[in-house]
Parts: structure tokens; C-alpha cells; sequence
């Protein structure tokens, strides 16, 4: 049973870095995402979003701000969710579910200029596109490359 009040979205802080290094995945996931451990150093305008449950680190994700994203959206108030993952020991207890329904309020607390979450997740991750349906995001019929396959152009008003 989900217990929606103990996952928290925060920013990233140094206190989470051994947690976020612990992180694995199973290669059937890892082949669409990175791992944490991959952003130590972060970019302005790329915004660390560490998953809590419980206050431990489950999962992660980032939103960039940084530069606009042709392809995704011609809104200049959009930020672009990327790399999103629940550590595979973590996985099944819905994590990702719960951080995602959270995300609209921690996104107009936290970026009050964005208007929107765009996004692309690989065709072939069937699991990813339906959770993303199921939590507020519409398919915007576009696609582009990736690195995997091609990818679904998802969006979310903020």
C-alpha cells in the first residue's frame, strides 16, 4: 500500500551523495537513463531533484532550464525533465509515482516562472510512458532521436 506523505522532491544537496552513488539499475533501465552519479557536478541551469522516501535518496531526476528545447516545445517558460530513475532496490513501492503526482506543486514553489515539464521517453519503454500518462503528462504526438531509439515528446502544464 502507497503511503503518499513519506516521498519529498528536494534539491540536491552534498549530504545525498553517497546514497545517489549507491544507485543501480538493471540494464534493461539503465540503457534509457543515467545514473546520478554521472551529474556530481551540475551545469547552471540543470537542477539536481533528488527523491526522498522516508528522508533517504530513491530516486532522482533533473530539470534543465538552461537552453530551449527544439523539438519539445516552442514555450519559453518550459524546463525539461530528464534522467529520472528509482534505484532498482527501491523500485516497486511507488516511488516514481508518488514523486511525479508531486512534482506540478514542488515546481511552482520551486521555479515559479516554469509553465511547463517537457519531456522524451524512449517508444521501446513502454512501463516509463505509461507512468507518465498515468501522472498528468500527454503524449504531444512529436518524436525525435535518441541515443536508444526514438523518443516520445511528452509534455505537463505547470
Amino acid at each position: 500500500m502507497e503511503k503518499s506523505n513519506t516521498v519529498r522532491l528536494v534539491r540536491y544537496a552534498k549530504n545525498h551523495i553517497q546514497d545517489l552513488h549507491s544507485f543501480q539499475l538493471p540494464e534493461d533501465q539503465s540503457r534509457f537513463t543515467t545514473l546520478p552519479s554521472e551529474y556530481e557536478n551540475s551545469d547552471e541551469g540543470k537542477h539536481r531533484i533528488v527523491i526522498l522516501a522516508d528522508d533517504r535518496p530513491v530516486g532522482f531526476f533533473l530539470l534543465i532550464s538552461s537552453y530551449r528545447f527544439e523539438g519539445y516545445t516552442t514555450n519559453q517558460h518550459a524546463m525539461l525533465l530528464t534522467s529520472f530513475s528509482i534505484n532498482h532496490k527501491e523500485q516497486g513501492k511507488g516511488r516514481a509515482k508518488q514523486a511525479l503526482n508531486k512534482l506540478k506543486a514542488f515546481v511552482q514553489e520551486e521555479f515559479p516562472d516554469c509553465s511547463e515539464i517537457v519531456l522524451s521517453v524512449n517508444l521501446k519503454n513502454t512501463a516509463a510512458r505509461i507512468l507518465y500518462e498515468k501522472t498528468g503528462f500527454q503524449d504531444t504526438g512529436r518524436t525525435i532521436g535518441g541515443p536508444a531509439g526514438e523518443q516520445c515528446i511528452m509534455r505537463f502544464e505547470v
